[in-house]
């Protein structure tokens, strides 16, 4: 990692077709580090700066005692010793008044898989800030996301995951339905069934806010 980054995370990010049409419907290619196509910026403009992926360790400053060598060093070791996850797919859905793909059939293995990677990374991730946990408190956790925040930094995680792409930012009610079936239209022909979490990928969040992979690792027993 030569290049230095704001913060880190850790995200699933797909190759092939889906990697392409996700790319082109946020206008920004998470392993290029390039703006791409023509997206609907109304629809995109906050998920867009993130790229195309699912996040299983959100994004955090690097605790001050740890060098970005020792966390792709660690990064890479994780996913040696991981094992892949198999989904039946992944369905465009309306969430929480946004649009992304969620995954279909049995989810435990992944939010198993998902548990991994915040706890045992977690001693690279630098305390958030007061103002950072007044930002994630206002949107009303519950006492389990509360104690989640303070001791891993962010609230949803754990049992309280969802594995989610983002497709658009918080829309309008009688805008949710249209982007919902263009997504439908874009996404459903090239998402696999089943669909495999074989790769996890290591990505930092540039000077001008928007992120870009650093490393993409197959999980350890896709290559046994």
């Amino acid at each position: 990692m030569t290049q230095t980054y704001q913060r880190y995370g850790i995200f699933f990010t797909p190759t092939g077709a889906l990697a392409t049409a996700g790319a082109h419907w946020l206008g920004w290619n998470l392993a290029t580090g390039q703006h791409v196509g023509m997206p609907n910026l109304s629809h995109v403009k906050r998920p867009q700066k993130y790229g195309f992926h699912a996040t299983f360790k959100p994004p955090f400053y690097l605790n001050e005692d740890r060098e970005p060598k020792e966390l792709g060093t660690a990064f890479e070791k994780l996913c040696a010793d991981l094992v892949p996850v198999a989904l039946a797919g992944l369905s465009p859905t309306s969430i929480a008044g946004l649009v992304a793909l969620v995954p279909t059939g049995m989810l435990d293995p992944l939010v198993a898989l998902a548990g991994r990677v915040v706890s045992d990374l977690d001693m690279f991730r630098a305390p958030p800030s007061e103002a950072e946990l007044a930002r994630r408190r206002q949107s009303r956790l519950t006492p389990v996301q509360e104690a989640y925040l303070i001791k891993w930094g962010y609230p949803y995680v754990f049992d309280q995951f969802k594995f989610h792409m983002t497709l658009s930012g918080n829309l309008k009610e009688n805008a949710l339905d249209p982007v919902l079936e263009q997504a439908r239209s874009v996404f459903s022909p090239v998402v696999p069934s089943p669909f495999i979490i074989d790769a996890l990928s290591l990505v930092g969040e540039r000077s001008d806010g928007m992120f870009k992979l650093i490393d993409r690792r197959t999980l350890g027993a896709a290559t046994s």
